[in-house]
C-alpha cells in the first residue's frame, strides 16, 4: 500500500470512491421521492402535510404527543386556536 505523508492512498482513494457512490444513490433516491410526492400532488395530496405526517411518523408516540401539544400551545398564545375554557 503507498503512503505519502503517512496517509495509505489506497484505502483513502477506496473511501473516497464508496462516499461518491453512495452519494449517487443518494442522488437518485431523493429523485425518485420527488417524483412520488408529483405523484401525491396530482392526485390531489397536500404535499406540505404529507412531508409533516412522514416527519410525525418518524416519532415515537411521547414525542408525538409533546410535539402536538407544543403546537397547540403556542397556537393558543397566538390567538390561533380557540382557548380550551372557551371550547367547554
Amino acid at each position: 500500500m503507498a503512503k505519502t505523508g503517512g496517509i495509505a492512498a489506497d484505502q483513502l482513494k477506496s473511501i473516497i470512491e464508496r462516499i461518491e457512490r453512495l452519494e449517487e444513490e443518494k442522488s437518485g433516491i431523493a429523485s425518485d421521492i420527488k417524483d412520488i410526492f408529483a405523484e401525491a400532488k396530482g392526485n390531489g395530496y397536500d404535499v406540505k402535510t404529507l412531508r409533516k405526517v412522514i416527519s410525525l411518523r418518524k416519532l415515537d408516540a411521547s414525542e408525538r404527543e409533546e410535539a402536538e401539544f407544543l403546537l397547540d400551545t403556542y397556537k393558543r398564545a397566538l390567538g390561533m386556536a380557540p382557548d380550551m375554557e372557551e371550547a367547554a
